[in-house]
């Protein structure tokens, strides 16, 4: 039963994924690529922790952890981009 809900679950994950790239392609400017991009980072985040369910296994929370921050990171990233035009000023 739970391999069912949860093969369901990515199933409509690779929707979701699928919807969200082409929002990134398509989408009409900055800041909804910049959102696009975020969401990718959650639905990844969410796809390795059904994964990690699916196994029963504690090692990927690490991994969870790191594309966490990295989509953090890229997201503020891009804000500055958008804002400022730059990511790193340089003086």
């Amino acid at each position: 039963m739970i391999k069912g809900i949860l093969f369901v679950s990515l199933v409509l994950l690779i929707f979701s994924i699928l919807a969200t790239i082409y929002r990134l392609v398509r989408g009409p400017s900055a800041p909804d690529r910049v959102q696009a991009l975020d969401a990718l980072g959650i639905y990844l985040i969410a796809g390795v922790a059904i994964f990690s369910v699916y196994l029963k296994s504690t090692a990927f929370f690490e991994v969870i952890l790191l594309i966490g921050i990295l989509s953090f990171i890229g997201t503020i990233a891009f804000a500055r981009f958008i804002e400022r035009g730059v990511v790193i000023e340089r003086k």
